[in-house]
C-alpha cells in the first residue's frame, strides 16, 4: 500500500487524516500522522480558555480518539528528505529513525513571530497553544490573590496591570476576554475595585482587526474604552526588561503579564529541515490544488496546506496573492486535500482551492461581540452568539461539540471557575517539601596511630608495625 506521511496534527493535517479514514478505501493507502502533541488544538477558543469560559481539554481534539485508522506518532520530524523520500522522526524518549513514505503532507502550522525587543524573550508569553492559554488564566487568578493582599501601591499596579501586544483578532479577542474576567473576579475581591486593574493593548498600525471594517473596528475601540481598556494605536513596543513597558510615545509602566499575539510565521523548525521549495515568507510554495511547487512545476507526492503554505487564494482577497493564515482556511484545505489526495491515488485530477472568506466573527468577552460579512456588521450581543454559535459547531466531532456547549450552559447558570492551577506547573513541590529524606552518612573519625612496641616487649611473637620496623633500621 501506499505511504502517507502527514506532518503536523493541527487543522489542516488533522481534518487531512479524517477525511482521509472517510474517503480511503480499505487496503488503498498507509496514513500515518506525526505531531509532538498528541492532540489538535482548536486555537478560536484558546481567548475564552485563557478567561475561564472553556474548560482547556474541552478545546483540544485527542487525535488517537478519533482518528481511529491511523498511526498517530507522537514524536518531531526533524528533516524532510523528498529526493528519496524518507523522514526523520525524532521522540521525545528514545533515538531518532527514519520514515520511509511515498505521499508527503506538510502541515506542520505556525509559531508565534517576534522581534528583537528586549525583555520579550524573557518575560512574554504567546498564545498559540493550549498551555499557554491555561498559563494565561492561572497567572491573572493568582496575581489577583497577591493583589488583595497588597496595599494600594507600584506592586499591586505590576500585579493588576495586563499587557497585550498586536491588535489582530487574535489580540482583540483576548484582551477583551481578559478584560471581562477581571471585571467578573472584582466581586470576589472586596479590597480591590475597577480602577485597580488596567488593561493596555499595543498596535503599532493605525488601525486594528484588518479583518473587519473600519467602522466596526472603531466601534470595537470604543466599546473597549467605555469598559475600561485602553487601546495603544500606532504605538510600538521598544523594551519590557524585568516587565517595565516601554512604549514608543515615551510611555512606561510595569506590568507583570505580557501576552504577545503580533503575528505568526511558517513553523521553521520543519520549513528549513527540508529540501522542499519554500517562498520569500518563509512558507512551502504551494500550488491551488495544494501540491507543492508553483504554476511551471510540481513537485511529485508533496503536498502542503495551513499555516505553513503559501496557496494561492484564487478569490484576489489574500493578503499578497496568497491565503491568509486562520483557520477557516486551514479546515477547508485540509478537506480538499484529502479529496486531492485520494483522487491523484485513483489516477483523476486534483481540484483547485477557491474559497471566498464567509466573514469575520469575534467574542470580546460574555454578551459581546462584533461581526462582519462584506457590508453587514453587528456588534453587541447578537454577534456574540454568532461567535459562540459559529464555533460552537465548527469545533470538529460531536463529542468535542457537546462538550463546548455543555461547559457554556453551566457556566450560564453557575459562572465562571475561579480556581487557579498555576501549582501544576511545579507539581512536585508540595511533595518535595515534606518529603523525607536519608539523613547523610556520619563521618568515620581517622583511626588513633598505633603505639610503638619496644624491643623484647610485649607478647612474644608479635609482629613489629611499620614504625617499630622502621626504627629498627
Amino acid at each position: 500500500m501506499p505511504k502517507i506521511l502527514i506532518v503536523g496534527g493541527g487543522y489542516a493535517g488533522f481534518y487531512t487524516a479524517w477525511k482521509l479514514e472517510k474517503w480511503l478505501r480499505p487496503g488503498e493507502a498507509e496514513v500515518t500522522v506525526v505531531d509532538p502533541l498528541p492532540y489538535m488544538t482548536y486555537q478560536p477558543f484558546l481567548p475564552e480558555v485563557a478567561a475561564g469560559s472553556i474548560e482547556p481539554r474541552h478545546s483540544v481534539v485527542a487525535l488517537r480518539r478519533h482518528l481511529k485508522k491511523t498511526t498517530v506518532v507522537t514524536a518531531k520530524v526533524t528533516g524532510i528528505d523528498h529526493a528519496s523520500k524518507t523522514a526523520t522522526i525524532t521522540p521525545e524518549v528514545g533515538e531518532p529513525w527514519q520514515f520511509d513514505y511515498d505521499v508527503i503532507v506538510v502541515t506542520g502550522g505556525a509559531v508565534s513571530r517576534t522581534f528583537p525587543i528586549p525583555g520579550v524573550a524573557d518575560q512574554a508569553i504567546g498564545l498559540k497553544t493550549i498551555e499557554e492559554a491555561v498559563a494565561i488564566r492561572d497567572r491573572v487568578l493568582t496575581n489577583f490573590d497577591k493583589a488583595a493582599n497588597l496595599p494600594a501601591g507600584p506592586e499591586r499596579d505590576r500585579l493588576l496591570t495586563f499587557v497585550v501586544v498586536g491588535g489582530g483578532f487574535a489580540g482583540i479577542e483576548v484582551f477583551a476576554e481578559l478584560r471581562s474576567f477581571a471585571s467578573s473576579l472584582l466581586k470576589y475581591y472586596p479590597q480591590l475595585s475597577f480602577d485597580d486593574t488596567h488593561f493596555h493593548l499595543i498596535e503599532a498600525m493605525g488601525r486594528i482587526m484588518p479583518e473587519v471594517s473600519l467602522p466596526t473596528s472603531h466601534w470595537v475601540i470604543k466599546h473597549l474604552a467605555q469598559r475600561g481598556a485602553e487601546v495603544h494605536l500606532d504605538t510600538q513596543l521598544t523594551s519590557a526588561v524585568d516587565g517595565r513597558i516601554e512604549l514608543s510615545t515615551g510611555e512606561t509602566f510595569e506590568s507583570d503579564l505580557i501576552v504577545w499575539t503580533a503575528g505568526v510565521m511558517a513553523n521553521p523548525a520543519i520549513v528549513r529541515t527540508s529540501d522542499l521549495p519554500v517562498e520569500e515568507r518563509g512558507r512551502i510554495l504551494t500550488r491551488a490544488d495544494l501540491r507543492v511547487g508553483d504554476e511551471d512545476d510540481i513537485v511529485p507526492d508533496a503536498w502542503a496546506a495551513g499555516d505553513i503554505a503559501a496557496v494561492p487564494d484564487l478569490t484576489g482577497g489574500g493578503v499578497g496573492g496568497y491565503c491568509v493564515p486562520n483557520a477557516q482556511h486551514a479546515v477547508r484545505q485540509g478537506k480538499l486535500l484529502a479529496k486531492n489526495i485520494v483522487a491523484v491515488l485513483r489516477g483523476e485530477e486534483p481540484k483547485q482551492y477557491i474559497h471566498k472568506n464567509l466573514g469575520a466573527v469575534a467574542g470580546l468577552g460574555v454578551g459581546s461581540g462584533a461581526f462582519q460579512s462584506g457590508k453587514i456588521a453587528i456588534t453587541g450581543l447578537p454577534a456574540w452568539f454568532a461567535h459562540r454559535g459559529y464555533h460552537g459547531l465548527a469545533m470538529p466531532t460531536w463529542e468535542r461539540k457537546f462538550r463546548v456547549f455543555w461547559g457554556w450552559w453551566n457556566n450560564f447558570w453557575l459562572g465562571r471557575d475561579i480556581v487557579s492551577l498555576a501549582a501544576v506547573q511545579h507539581p512536585r513541590a508540595a511533595f518535595e517539601q515534606f518529603a523525607a529524606r536519608p539523613k547523610p552518612a556520619a563521618e568515620v573519625a581517622p583511626a588513633a596511630p598505633a603505639k610503638a612496641v619496644e624491643s623484647g616487649s610485649g607478647t612474644k611473637g608479635a609482629r613489629k608495625t611499620p614504625a617499630k620496623a622502621v626504627a629498627a633500621k
